[in-house]
């Protein structure tokens, strides 16, 4: 009944008119189709296909909302597809737990199911004396967060390794690593389609209400819903009422939970966008590295650095671009300018030639953009993931994940395991 419901939908979509003082609101709403379920995992970002099969190994039923036509087409496909060791991040923060837990069992995940991984190692390096304290304090950090491995270099020791590289000093990071995330999402969307997951596309949670202590979810198709928003909120075609909701809706995560009517306004952190571009290395059959390299980190990431894709490519970025006034439409339905601009270049070759001197010019190519939701705005010191239950909100099977960026992607069945252990009753 539900699969039939769910793919009726398509067909079955009404762009009537609702406004909140209108007369026939509720009797309109009264006959919008209704289907209680049992898990409805909202996203299908890395992060929201991880959590929906570590629910479905767990024997529960589940479903995915994705409002893109397929999956991963945010966040999760636009980054520099790293396996971080666990090394940044404040000691205890959830981005420590979840970061190191988590590049364990996803170096497991992809050597048990045959997804390409490389564990190639990284080089954090200072490239002047003014910023070894800063190395040194990342160091620590690394350490009491359990990260056993980390090797502090002289320069001339990191240079041998790297003939490319100039620095002064540098941090070896043996366990970091890359990953295929597509064929990673690929591989986890399998699994979980094998133990009673289903996956719609090209639908929109559009809002939802709490009614007896349980969220009734608004679900809408994407055909009109853009034209349709700019007027009136439109009437749902379904409404889903599951016994767990697990917002995993990245970007778009805050912008849907203010759509949550009967959810306190005040526990919904404002999100921060901070777009970054990334370019590629041209003209070059061999990469310059063999490790990832990457500068001590800059206010909004960890700096424009080098990462290497399964295939070989080379790649420098992501940059720092704060993007403000985004309304909540273009949220919902993952409306960013993802475009490079060409010009934007000129930006990385010096920032790139404080560790890379022989950069040649004109061997950038625009690469691809992606956008981090951050919690904390610029100039303000990185906030932790916040995953926010009912402890907090007070709204009982209701899981919010808020501020999931780097290291999101090695964090991501850490958080699943997470979910699962916390808030399956």
């Amino acid at each position: 009944m539900l699969r039939f419901a769910l793919r009726t939908l398509k067909n079955s979509i009404r762009s009537v008119p609702l406004c909140a003082g209108s007369k026939n609101f509720s009797t309109n709403f009264d006959k919008i189709p209704k289907e209680t379920v049992d898990c409805v995992v909202i996203g299908a970002g890395v992060v929201g296909i991880a959590v929906a099969r570590e629910l479905a190994l767990k024997g529960r039923e589940v479903l995915v909302i994705e409002s893109a036509s397929t999956f991963g087409t945010g966040t999760s496909s636009r980054n520099s597809e790293v396996i971080h060791a666990g090394i940044y991040y404040r000691p205890k923060s959830f981005k420590a737990i979840f970061c190191v837990r988590g590049k364990e069992l996803l170096y497991k995940y992809c050597s048990d199911h045959g997804v390409p991984h490389k564990q190639i190692g990284k080089l954090i390096v200072a490239t002047g004396s003014s910023e070894i304290p800063k190395l040194n304090n990342i160091l620590c950090h690394g350490i009491e967060n359990g990260v056993s491995d980390l090797r502090m270099m002289e320069g001339f020791e990191a240079m041998q390794m790297e003939p490319e590289l100039q620095c002064t000093k540098a941090l070896l990071s043996p366990s970091t690593g890359i990953v295929d995330s597509h064929s990673l999402m690929l591989s986890l969307i399998g699994e979980a389609e094998n133990h009673r997951t289903s996956f719609f596309y090209n639908t929109t949670v559009i809002g939802g209400h709490l009614e007896g202590n349980h969220m009734h979810l608004y679900i809408a198709e994407n055909k009109d819903l853009e034209k349709s928003f700019e007027k009136f909120p439109l009437q749902p075609g379904l409404i889903l009422i599951p016994k767990l909701v697990v917002n995993s809706a990245g970007l778009s995560a805050s912008s849907l939970a203010k759509r949550f009517v009967g959810l306190p306004s005040g526990v919904i952190p404002p999100t921060h966008y901070a777009r970054g571009c990334y370019f590629t290395l041209s003209n070059t059959r061999v990469s310059p590295f063999k490790h990832l390299i990457y500068p001590i980190p800059e206010d909004g990431g960890f700096g424009v650095h080098v990462t290497l894709d399964i295939n070989g490519r080379v790649k420098f970025g992501p940059d720092v671009e704060w993007i403000n006034d985004v309304d909540d439409i273009s949220s919902l339905l993952n409306k960013f300018d993802y475009s490079v601009s060409a010009d934007r270049a000129q930006s990385f070759y010096p920032k790139i030639r404080r560790y890379y001197p022989n950069l040649k010019d004109g061997s950038l190519e625009p690469g691809y953009a992606g956008i981090r939701p951050k919690l904390t705005a610029p100039r303000q010191s990185p906030a932790d993931f916040f995953v926010q239950g009912e402890d907090i909100h007070g709204v009982n099977g209701l899981v919010n994940l808020f501020g999931i960026e780097s290291p999101g992607l090695t964090s991501s069945m850490a958080i699943a395991e997470y979910i699962a252990a916390n808030f399956l009753k």
